[in-house]
This record gives structure tokens, C-alpha cells and sequence, in this order.
């Protein structure tokens, strides 16, 4: 057994286990001591000097995020479990299980973490960019992306998928891969972040159902609908990242052209008709590279296309970027988004043709908010019908 993951199998039983709560505290500081993974709690209420609001630097459903300064002079971000949060507690259990497993450029770094009483907290690198949101959907911003960087930015994130996918230990699904979930630091190096709804994958298993949980503008459309969720649910939410660095354009959001539904429609009737360069950001007028763009929205089209298997894994992803542009010679089919039809697998290897949650029962997916995270139960015969969590975790039956 590796070292990192014997002490986190040693960490998660002392943190959630509830009988010997005491004991549970020494020991945990004696384990943490050890693998130098501890923070004292002192030490993180100096550093954000006592979880100051000027420091805050975000919240979701886990509880919020601060940034701090170490005495060594190094900068940190603070997550703190929220005390009234059941699904936090949840989310704080995974995040430690993945996090402590993995280590790659491309994945937000994990430092270690503190138990005091009551207080949960987790321990990472500060990314000095934020997360990529911010910059790509805010006009006055946006200018700092050029192409190369943008460029650099896909084929990061490709690289921290495929790590998860086949690189790490276990396969891991994020599950909400998207625009606020990519960090970037002071060299624009991305970050894949938050991995509170992150799932293991059976190797030997082509899909598991479960509970639609995600993001609005991200989810593959039979993850919405009928709960199965794969690696390839990451790769459509992938290939939607990559046509908003490419648009600067959100997909939940999407409001540029009139006949088109969502910017993946868009850019599928644009691509057919041979100009799908007209979807770029006009902020990279200067710094583009036509076709290397043009090759860019093609695989984000395969990326995000309605039928899973025709997706291709993260690892022909990472090879496509690679290649030289106008050298693809796979065509992407259309895409799949809310409204759209989707081909669902039934057992037995029939298959049949449904639209998405979005046109078949609209309770299924509901959304106050183009921009919050939702939960939906999914399933191609029953719906529960959900609204949103005002932090955009947890699903609240209505």
C-alpha cells in the first residue's frame, strides 16, 4: 500500500467515524504529524486572518473558500466544511479520498488538512488566477486570453482529464468539469478543481448508474436523462469548455444566435456549413491561428457529440491536439444538448431515440439559475422533480 493512501484510509476513518471522538482527535494529530500533512488550526485562523470576509474567495456547497499566508511566506486556500452542511460532510470525505490519491500538473494541489472540534478544513496551493470563469465571461477581462494561452489552457485541461481517466490509481470521474472549476496560476498553467461530486470508476464496468449531479450547460445529455455516467460524461463537459475558450461564449447562457439553442447548435450548424471560425471570441482578432481554431471547434464538436460511443477518450483527445491542423479526418455527428434527441442503449443491444430531460418531462431538469449547479434524479421511465440549493449542491425536493 502506497504511503499517501494508507494515511488517507487512516484520516477518513478518524474523521468520520463517531464513536471516540477524542481519541479520534490525538490520533489524527499523531498521523498527520507524521505524514507533515497537518495544520494546525491556529496556524490557518492567522493565515486568513480569522476567515476574514476581504478573504473570502468563494462558497459552494461544501461551505466557503479563503485565501491565507503561511509565516513561510506561502499562499494558500482554505476550504471550510460548513457546520450546518450534511451533503458538505459528504463532499469534504470525497474530496480528501481524491485528492490525497492524486498528483499532476494539471489537478489543484492538495497541502493537508486540519480537524479541530468541530472545524473540517482542507489545505491547498492558491492558484493566483482564479478560476477561468472569471476571466473568460467577463468583458473587461477577457482580453488577457490570447490564442496561445487559450490553446495551452485546452490542452491542460485534456492532459488533467486524461490523468484522471487513466492515469491515476483508480479512474476518476469529475463529474463537473467546467469553466469555474479550472484554476489558473500565475503562468496560466489550469488547475482541474473542486472534486466534491467526483466518482471512482469500476474498470470493469461500461457505466454506472446514479443520481444526475452537475452543472447546467455541462452535463452529457444521458447523464441528464437516464443517470448513466462514464468517462465520457467528462469529455462532453470537455468539449464544452473548449468551445467557450474558443467563443467566449457560455453555453447556459447562450444568446448569440437566435435559431440556435445553446452555443454547441451553434457551432454544429456553423461547422456543417464550413464556417465555423465565426464562433471565435473577437478578442483574439490579433493573436488567432484560423485553422489550428477550426481544428480546435472540431474536436470540441466530437467532444460533445449526442451518442457516447462515438466520443472519443481523453487519450485520442490528447493525440488530436497534437496534430497538425487539418489532418482530423473524423467528422462529428450532432452534438447533444436540452432539446436535442439522444440515442439510448437499452439491454439487450436494442436502442431507441428520446429527447433529452430538457424536451421529454422539463421537471426533470429544473434550474433557477442558468449558472447554478443542480441535482436531478435520473431515470428513462420516473422523474423528481428538484429545485436548486441556493450554494448549488445539494438537490431540494419540491
Amino acid at each position: 500500500m502506497t504511503k499517501p493512501k494508507k494515511f488517507l484510509e487512516n484520516i477518513l476513518k478518524l474523521f468520520f467515524t463517531s464513536s471516540n471522538k477524542g481519541k479520534n482527535e490525538k490520533d489524527l494529530e499523531k498521523i498527520a504529524a507524521q505524514e507533515q500533512k497537518q495544520f494546525p488550526f491556529e496556524v490557518l485562523v492567522s493565515a486568513t486572518k480569522k476567515f476574514h470576509p476581504d478573504n473570502k474567495l468563494g462558497e459552494g456547497g461544501f461551505g466557503p473558500v479563503f485565501k491565507g499566508q503561511l509565516s513561510d511566506g506561502r499562499q494558500i486556500a482554505v476550504k471550510k466544511l460548513s457546520h450546518s452542511s450534511r451533503q458538505g460532510i459528504k463532499e469534504f470525505k470525497n474530496e480528501a479520498k481524491l485528492l490525497a490519491r492524486v498528483q499532476h500538473r494539471n489537478v489543484v494541489n492538495l497541502l493537508g488538512y486540519c480537524a479541530h472540534r468541530v472545524e473540517k478544513l482542507l489545505v491547498y496551493e492558491y492558484v493566483a488566477n482564479e478560476s477561468l470563469d472569471k476571466i473568460l465571461f467577463k468583458s473587461a477581462k477577457r482580453d488577457k486570453l490570447n490564442w496561445k494561452q487559450r490553446h495551452d489552457i485546452i490542452i491542460g485541461i485534456a492532459r488533467g482529464l486524461l490523468y484522471l481517466h487513466e492515469g491515476s490509481h483508480t479512474c476518476i470521474i469529475h463529474r463537473d468539469i467546467k469553466a469555474s472549476n479550472i484554476l489558473l496560476d500565475d503562468k496560466w498553467v489550469p488547475k482541474i478543481a473542486d472534486f466534491g461530486m467526483a466518482r471512482l470508476y469500476p474498470e470493469d464496468q461500461t457505466h454506472v448508474n446514479t443520481r444526475a449531479a452537475g452543472t447546467n450547460g455541462y452535463m452529457a445529455p444521458e447523464y441528464v436523462m437516464y443517470g448513466h455516467l462514464s468517462v465520457k460524461a467528462d469529455i462532453f463537459s470537455f468539449g464544452v469548455v473548449v468551445l467557450e475558450l474558443i467563443s467566449g461564449q457560455k453555453n447556459s447562457t447562450f444568446n448569440r444566435d437566435p435559431d440556435s439553442r445553446s452555443l454547441l447548435e451553434w457551432a454544429y450548424k456553423l461547422y456543417k456549413k464550413g464556417r465555423s471560425w465565426e464562433i471565435m471570441d473577437p478578442a483574439l482578432a490579433q493573436s488567432a491561428i484560423p485553422d489550428e481554431i477550426a481544428m480546435y471547434i472540431q474536436i470540441g464538436l466530437l467532444c460533445t457529440q449526442s451518442d457516447p460511443p462515438l466520443r472519443p477518450t481523453m487519450q485520442q483527445v490528447v493525440v488530436m491536439l497534437s496534430k497538425n491542423p487539418g489532418s482530423l479526418d473524423k467528422e462529428p455527428t450532432r452534438p447533444g444538448y436540452l432539446g436535442s434527441r439522444i440515442r439510448s442503449r437499452r439491454p439487450g443491444g436494442t436502442s431507441h431515440t428520446e429527447g433529452t430531460s430538457g424536451a421529454s418531462n422539463p421537471s426533470t431538469f429544473s434550474s433557477s439559475s442558468s449558472n447554478n449547479t443542480v441535482s436531478a434524479t435520473a431515470s428513462s421511465s420516473t422523474h423528481t422533480r428538484h429545485r436548486l440549493d441556493p450554494h448549488g449542491k445539494r438537490p431540494m425536493r419540491d
